[in-house]
């Protein structure tokens, strides 16, 4: 699966299950742009998860400050 296949899908998470608005680039910062806290990191690993039909393990999220990060492990977890 391709870099854009994995941008487009955590758009449409995005837009669907954070109410965000705007345009993800693999620059773009998780934390700030997305404004996760807990409880929306939470929401948007479930809902990758179910979007993706992958399972992310426990720490994945670690050490991701950007959208490109993400990619690289839901790549990861996809193969």
């Amino acid at each position: 699966m391709t870099r854009p296949y994995f941008l487009n899908g955590i758009q449409a998470v995005a837009e669907t299950h954070l109410e965000f608005e705007g345009t993800l680039t693999e620059e773009t910062s998780l934390s700030e742009t997305l404004r996760l806290d807990s409880i929306r990191l939470l929401t948007l690993v479930a809902e990758l998860e179910n979007h993706f039909q992958i399972c992310l393990e426990d720490g994945d999220e670690c050490g991701l400050d950007t959208v490109g990060g993400l990619i690289d492990v839901l790549r990861l977890r996809s193969a």
